[in-house]
């Protein structure tokens, strides 16, 4: 079994062997969703763009599957105190962007911005790359089973305010989604969760992933909340 702990030694892989049963429909999504059933933001065909990953950690815990998310710090100059999956842009260490350089990228990331130990770490699936208009970046979702859990916090304030996990239930209860209305005027998914508007790439993601597992309740579409909602 090919997993996080190899990431250091040889070609990254994912693996699917041994996952809980509750995350099959999650791995038949990603098996089968098409790049413009995520977003309409495609990466360039000119090829533009800074090549980035973010880590989709499910987890186990208290009350059932979980994901693990993190608050940007306000002071970011990109997507500044928005919560976010872990993740960043690849470094040319992490190797080829279009083999196992967007794996390692998400694993590295992750333990720098929330402490993750990626031993712990088993990937079992990557979605298409999609495409941040406002800050150019070129995002592959690297979606891992938080195999065994290791503590995780604020590592740098400069760069993460805040890390928490969302139970999957809370996501899909009909109460705590929304439309969330930019200042520009355009709209999309929104989730309110463990005191935090989740917004953006992260909610759009999200919203697929529970959509095209078959886990997304009905909720009300015409429920309006701005950016700046807070409890």
């Amino acid at each position: 079994m090919t997993r996080a702990s190899d990431m250091r030694g040889g070609r990254l892989a994912v693996c699917k062997d041994g996952l809980p049963d509750w995350l099959d429909p999650v791995v038949h999504a990603v098996e089968t969703v098409e790049p413009l059933q995520l977003s309409r933001f495609l990466p360039p065909a000119n090829g533009a763009g800074r090549q980035s990953a973010v880590l989709i950690l499910f987890g186990e815990g208290e009350r059932g599957p979980e994901l693990l998310l993190m608050e940007r710090a306000s002071s970011l100059r990109s997507h500044a105190g928005q919560p976010s999956f872990p993740g960043g842009a690849l470094d040319p260490e992490d190797g080829d962007p279009k083999a196992d350089g967007p794996l390692r990228a998400a694993l590295r990331e992750a333990e720098e911005e929330t402490g993750l130990d990626p031993r712990g770490v088993q990937l079992f699936g990557v979605l298409p790359a999609l495409y941040i208009p406002v800050s150019g970046f070129v995002v592959t979702p690297v979606l891992g089973w938080w195999r065994e859990p290791s503590p995780v916090g604020v590592v740098d304030p400069n760069e993460t305010a805040r890390v928490f996990t969302v139970p999957v239930a809370d996501l899909t209860n009909p109460a705590n989604r929304a439309t969330t209305v930019h200042p520009r005027g355009h709209t999309g998914p929104a989730f309110l969760v463990e005191s935090a508007l989740v917004w953006g790439f992260t909610a759009g993601v999200i919203d697929r992933l529970l959509h095209f597992a078959g886990w997304e309740q009905p909720w009300d579409r015409e429920k309006r909340v701005p950016l700046d909602w807070h409890t």
